[in-house]
């Protein structure tokens, strides 16, 4: 039987208070929320989990017995990708940037074995490093990869295609269920899709996405997937698009994201990764000091997991290994 979707969580994930980080970004207690799609369960969490459904469905549908998808050593996409194909019974080839134990491309040291990895590796997956290539670079690599194979599928990097992006759509109409009130949802974006489902769903005016670096036109990218899963001509001039966490580069933290995850885990208990969801929070904050998200209206901040990829950062990870002092 032919199936549109393979249901890979437990669905709606929840929605959760944040009163304390509310205050400390200088919100009211009531104003923020926090949308938990970290809590998506399969192979670590986290939002690619919605996309996959779909993309593996397809993948399903036309025969392949292999999954072969691209990204940063520390990909989440690749990590969730694995586990999604053990689940489904499918091998999984990930093709990474770099080589095995150097700096590991986009993501910096992430292709030290650490992090990500670690799961890649326990999900069965294999891992195919690239060399020194660019994004359409890797791409090119994994099509060559996955056309050698006699079944192989090929998921789009961050599983963010028209296909996946529906994943967003339903996400999107889930969180309207249980925040009928929301006036903003917060979230990083990367590969795309994960926004362009949202706003194919709630609209342009109440999602706000935060660059992370991780394509060059994030605008063309987000509105081209909103017009493959709406059918309207794409606009991304209406598209609520922030850019000003970038900093340096995709695989480079900035002292706004550093306070962003310590505010976050100090005050509510959330762990965030550096590349996506601190970004993301550090995004919201600034909308805050500019009045682009505002009091006394409800905003919610989509929390799309990558806590092991925080691991796969020794760089991040050891500005909070303090020192040890026995008593």
């Amino acid at each position: 039987m032919t199936i549109s979707r393979l249901p890979l969580a437990d669905w709606p994930t929840p929605v959760e208070p944040a009163p304390r980080l509310a205050r400390a970004l200088g919100l009211e207690p009531d104003d923020l929320w926090i949308k938990r799609d970290d809590l998506t369960g399969l192979g670590g969490g986290g939002n690619k989990i919605r996309k996959l459904e779909h993309t593996v469905a397809q993948a399903l549908a036309a025969g392949a017995d292999t999954l072969v998808t691209t990204g940063a050593p520390q990909s989440n996409h690749a990590r969730l990708t694995a586990a999604a194909a053990a689940r489904a019974g499918l091998s999984a080839v990930l093709v990474f940037p770099g080589e095995p134990g150097g700096s590991g491309g986009a993501e910096g040291s992430g292709g030290s074995g650490g992090g990500n990895l670690v799961l890649d590796g326990l999900l069965g997956a294999r891992a195919v490093w690239a060399g020194d290539v660019d994004q359409d670079g890797l791409a090119a690599a994994a099509a060559r990869l996955a056309a050698s194979l006699p079944a192989a599928a090929l998921i789009p990097f961050g599983g963010s295609s028209v296909v996946g992006a529906r994943g967003y759509v339903e996400g999107g109409h889930e969180l309207l269920g249980q925040v009928p009130d929301l006036d903003t949802v917060v979230v990083a974006l990367g590969s795309g899709g994960t926004m362009a489902g949202l706003v194919a769903a709630l609209g342009p005016d109440k999602v706000l996405g935060v660059h992370t670096g991780a394509v060059d036109d994030p605008r063309t990218v987000v509105s081209d997937l909103v017009s493959g899963l709406t059918g309207l001509p794409p606009d991304p001039g209406a598209l609520r698009i922030r850019d000003d966490q970038v900093g340096p580069g995709y695989a480079v933290q900035t002292d706004a994201v550093v306070t962003a995850m310590e505010t976050a885990a100090r005050t509510e208990g959330i762990v965030l990764d550096p590349v996506y969801t601190g970004r993301a929070l550090a995004g919201l904050a600034a909308a805050v000091a500019d009045g682009t998200v505002r009091r006394n209206r409800r905003t919610v901040f989509l929390h799309t997991g990558g806590l092991p990829g925080l691991f796969g950062h020794p760089s991040v990870a050891r500005r909070w290994h303090g020192p040890q002092v026995l008593t």
